[in-house]
């Protein structure tokens, strides 16, 4: 499973949804989607443009998980 980290980039870079929306051009609602992780896609050009904005890199805003057995 992948969990999306943008929570806490954004407070480790101490900027708001609004501001990280306007940054990347973007939607709040689809930023607040991606902060949630209530998506089950995003594209590499939000993902770069997120990565950009944040000065980050892609493994810090994704965390790969393994499925619990049985699951």
């Amino acid at each position: 499973m992948i969990i999306l980290r943008l929570d806490r980039v954004m407070a480790d870079r101490k900027i708001s949804l609004n501001e990280l929306a306007n940054r990347v051009g973007i939607a709040n609602v689809n930023l607040s989607k991606i902060k949630t992780g209530k998506i089950s896609a995003i594209r590499f050009s939000t993902l770069e443009a997120i990565c950009k904005a944040l000065d980050c890199q892609p493994g810090d805003i994704l965390e790969y998980r393994p499925e619990p057995p049985g699951f």
